[in-house]
């Protein structure tokens, strides 16, 4: 496993005193500058952050020694990582996402595999899967749902997915209630 964990990713600069706009990548938003000192991807860089308020979908931040807009603004893009010992322990089938890349895919049964965990993503709707299938180019993405991937087994280091592609109804099928 991973010692750090990606948090957090600076996505715009919020006035001219140095502040700037997080997206956050864990359950409380609000606690990011509660887990220590954070660093850049390749660990070049430590920030000190202090939350300072939040708007619909970001928290607003100070970072010691950001100061300007400019220096705000050159940090647009940095990913946030903690390190691992400073997050919270998980409930049962809770996962921390970064723990799952990288495991292999395995249709119905371990015995199948067909690719590997290759990412996550969130538009708004809960979060998706996507997965590298030994056989294709592409990657495929499904729900992070039970119904999608009903096994998760870090130790063992494998997920397995009910399917390898999401079910769509025909367009002459009626969903209940619609």
């Amino acid at each position: 496993m991973e010692k750090r964990v990606l948090i957090g990713k600076i996505v715009a600069a919020h006035g001219i005193r140095g502040e700037v706009k997080v997206q956050c990548f864990h359950a409380n938003p609000l606690n990011i500058d509660k887990y220590g000192s954070l660093e850049n991807k390749d660990a070049s860089k430590t920030f000190v952050l202090k939350v300072t308020g939040n708007t619909s979908a970001n928290v607003r931040v100070k970072i010691k020694g950001i100061d300007t807009r400019n220096d705000a603004e050159a940090l647009i893009g940095t990913e946030l990582y903690a390190d691992r010992a400073a997050l919270p322990e998980l409930a049962e089938e809770e996962y921390y996402l970064a723990d799952l890349i990288g495991l292999k895919v395995c249709l119905k049964t371990p015995e199948h595999v067909i690719g590997k965990v290759a990412g996550f993503s969130n538009f708004g709707a809960g979060d998706i899967i996507e997965l590298k299938l030994n056989d294709r180019k592409d990657t495929e993405m499904l729900p992070f749902t039970k119904a999608y991937v009903p096994v998760i087994d870090i130790e063992n280091g494998y997920i397995v997915v009910s399917s390898e592609t999401m079910k769509f109804a025909e367009d002459d099928e009626v969903e209940d209630g619609i």
